[in-house]
């Protein structure tokens, strides 16, 4: 049996399609059912929908022997126990400082940054030499300069609509985000043909996508 995790959202959506392609349909929707492990086609794969930042830690502890997962997530989880053989090319977005529409770079004192990525934030601003106050939010980061909370914040971008609407622009970017498939390395040596196996069909999946798209 292979589990692979995944988070429900854009990038469950985005995935399908390429999961397709390799023969693996889920045979339960998740938007339809309470059920967090589904089955699918394939009597051997089944899907683990957790919430996005959890899908490195279930990988990284053997929970599952595969996920998927944004950039952004990897990147702040820092996880040593896991493989990060292939970037599956969606769910793609940037992940950015914002700050109010025309305001000044602040002169005094610290700068106060609102984000749910604590320790990406942490090392850009101090590989850039600044002096930044973190805090932690889980959602609504726009409201945090507005109501004076943070000087500007750190999140993810799409389209900018969400930031214009708020009052807010994008400013620096911190790194291009796209999903990647990942892999517990245990399981990579347990597992060792079923997994490379699905990492192969899925690379040439992502390989002829990126062919037709240039």
């Amino acid at each position: 049996m292979l589990t692979l995790a995944i988070s429900k959202g854009r990038i469950y959506e985005e995935a399908l399609p390429l999961l397709a392609q390799v023969g693996i349909e889920p045979t339960v929707d998740p938007d339809k059912s309470r059920k967090l492990i589904l089955p699918t086609n394939r009597e051997e794969v089944q899907l683990l929908i957790v919430r996005a930042t959890d899908v490195p830690t279930y990988v990284e502890y053997g929970a599952a022997d595969l996920g998927i997962a944004g950039k952004d997530v990897l990147v702040e989880y820092d996880a040593q126990g896991l493989y990060e053989p292939l970037d599956l090319g969606i769910a793609r977005c940037r992940l950015m400082t914002a700050a109010m529409k025309d305001s000044a770079p602040v002169s005094r004192g610290r700068l106060r940054v609102a984000t749910k990525y604590v320790k990406t934030t942490h090392r850009y601003f101090a590989g850039r030499g600044i002096q930044a106050e973190i805090i932690k939010l889980y959602g609504s980061m726009e409201l945090a300069p507005l109501v004076g909370l943070a000087h500007c914040i750190v999140d993810l971008v799409d389209t900018g609509n969400t930031l214009r609407a708020n009052g807010l622009e994008p400013r620096d970017l911190i790194m291009e985000v796209s999903s990647r498939l990942i892999v517990n390395k245990a399981a990579m040596k347990m597992k060792h043909r079923e997994v490379t196996s699905f990492v192969e069909e899925l690379r040439q999946v992502v390989s002829e996508r990126s062919k037709q798209a240039g």
